[in-house]
């Protein structure tokens, strides 16, 4: 049975059809809901009834709720397509998305749970999705996506650590390193073949001359040098100095990846913002490793939080954004092109970001600044729901 035929015989919820529906749909309102509810809590405002801190908790939905369910429903419908078998649909699919929704509630409600369950359940997803995706890929004999299984199984092994440090310290520093230097491994990897492959396209169709080169040896030594500056980065905590020499090699890592992403042309997409955005979303790649960088040969605080906000906010928040908009609308049958509502999302996350990292360079307007950058957030996610939610429960047009 080809990939459409299975598709056309699944009957039941249009929601369950392809792997991107349900997760980008709930992944997006979670993410909305995660920042609605932290940043009263934070405040003082409310009470969350987990077992986590409310930092604690904030860190963990992002990185290990929010963004897991992503990657589900970028790889579940992606991997056929690298493998060419057929897609998980209807109640496999079903299942997947119930261990991820299941692990959201526990977690938020874990106050009074053991917390073995609690561990259990969150890790209920990643670990069910590395063995489908590995077992696809093998079977498919798609030898260079094994990359893809080798990052996700360290990003799952971070968790795990962040559990560890969490019992033992009662928060965590390097797990929560590590998630996000390996997420930012993953945006790079995907999204350095995604980002010049749709500007590429785009630019043809507009009968551009200049296109942006192939993959080549100047992009494998910047993903080389990247990886290693990121690893540096995490164990950077053990270390209770100043690192002149760490803080100059991620500068220029995030000078090599600023000069590899402008060889992408992204001043020639600025006309359809469906393209644009990737390359908005791909630019705080290279300002995290700046600001970093900075931190790390001057130990200045703000530049160090400026990193983080630039690579969650930015790079993550903006990336999936970005990739779940683009997805959304070609899988279901609409036109490649952002309309208004969409740019207004686009417009919403890197206020967001604006926002996270005027506040990181002043502290006294963290209290004014920290809301009105969660507001532009939920707006961005919610919007998201309420524009591409439709879509995403309907069946194809």
């Amino acid at each position: 049975m080809k990939t459409m035929a299975r598709l056309r015989a699944w009957q039941g919820p249009a929601l369950f059809s392809y792997g991107f529906r349900p997760f980008f749909l709930f992944g997006a309102l979670d993410a909305a809901l995660l920042i609605a509810l932290w940043v009263p809590w934070y405040l003082g405002f409310i009470q969350v009834p987990s077992m986590f801190t409310p930092v604690s908790w904030h860190v963990h939905e992002l990185l290990y709720g929010y963004v897991p369910a992503i990657i589900a429903g970028f790889l579940l419908t992606a991997v056929p397509n690298w493998t060419g078998r057929l897609p998980v649909v209807g109640w496999p699919l079903a299942g997947l998305f119930g261990l991820w929704l299941g692990g959201r509630v526990i977690v938020a409600f874990s106050v009074s749970l053991p917390p073995a369950l609690v561990y259990l359940a969150a890790l209920a997803l990643p670990l069910a999705l590395i063995g489908f995706l590995t077992q696809e890929i093998l079977a498919g004999h798609n030898w260079r996506n094994l990359k893809v299984i080798v990052v996700l199984s360290l990003f799952t092994t971070t968790q795990i650590l962040f559990y560890y440090e969490n019992i033992r310290y009662g928060t965590s520093v390097y797990a929560e390193r590590a998630a996000i230097a390996l997420i930012i491994m993953l945006i790079q990897i995907i999204g350095g073949r995604i980002v010049p492959s749709f500007t590429r396209n785009w630019l043809k169709k507009q009968g551009s001359p200049a296109l942006p080169p192939a993959f080549g040896e100047f992009d494998r030594f910047v993903m080389v040098m990247s990886a290693a500056g990121l690893g540096a980065w995490v164990v950077f905590p053990a270390f209770d100095i100043e690192e002149p020499v760490l803080g100059l090699l991620l500068m220029a890592i995030g000078a090599f990846n600023l000069f590899r992403q402008w060889r992408w042309r992204p001043l020639q997409t600025f006309a359809e913002p469906l393209v644009f955005i990737l390359h908005l979303a791909f630019l705080p790649v290279s300002l995290g490793f700046l600001f970093a960088g900075y931190a790390a040969f001057t130990g200045d605080g703000g530049a160090e939080s400026a990193a983080i906000h630039c690579w969650t906010v930015g790079a993550i928040g903006g990336m999936t954004i970005a990739i779940m908009t683009r997805a959304s609308r070609g899988h279901t049958g609409h036109t490649l092109t952002a309309p208004p509502a969409t740019v207004a999302i686009y417009l919403a996350i890197m206020i967001a970001l604006v926002l996270r990292l005027v506040a990181a360079f002043n502290p006294n307007w963290t209290f004014t600044l920290m809301p009105l950058a969660g507001l532009a957030w939920v707006i961005a996610f919610a919007g998201f729901c309420v524009v591409y939610g439709p879509m995403l429960l309907k069946p194809r047009s």
